[in-house]
């Protein structure tokens, strides 16, 4: 993992859209079937904050729950790119995972996914950006 990256809330406001600031600084969520659909193509989906690398193309799937979904971040689930933490909003306890470079919530992971992690990382699409790997891995 590179360095930790700490900038102001204020740094955070200009650099991010309202909802990205929203869900990813604020611990929101965005609204189920709202984000755009992202490429089918090999890629890595880095953080919008910092841009690390946090899940391959080939580890997504459609859970039909309205957000992106991933059996396990790039490196596994080992803890190094993706943190988890309790969160225990909204009267239930839930494991919230963020990006460990800058702390950015990016949403949940659940016991209930596929093979071969049967884990769900359940994440704001808002807090992903796509990098195709065939086009030099050029943010989209």
């Amino acid at each position: 993992m590179s360095e930790k990256i700490t900038k102001t809330d204020a740094q955070w406001r200009e650099m991010l859209s309202d909802l990205a600031y929203k869900v990813t600084r604020k611990h929101g969520t965005e609204r189920a079937f709202t984000h755009d659909d992202f490429p089918k193509q090999p890629g890595i989906y880095r953080c919008i904050c910092c841009g690390a690398d946090l899940f391959d193309q080939a580890d997504k799937f459609d859970s039909g729950t309205g957000w992106p979904s991933f059996t396990q971040p790039i490196d596994g689930t080992d803890g190094t790119t993706i943190g988890e933490s309790e969160d225990r909003s909204f009267f239930t306890r839930r494991t919230e995972v963020h990006c460990n470079r800058c702390d950015a919530h990016l949403g949940h992971v659940f016991p209930d996914g596929p093979a071969p992690t049967g884990l769900r990382y359940c994440i704001n699409g808002v807090a992903l950006r796509f990098a195709d790997r065939d086009a030099g891995a050029e943010d989209h």
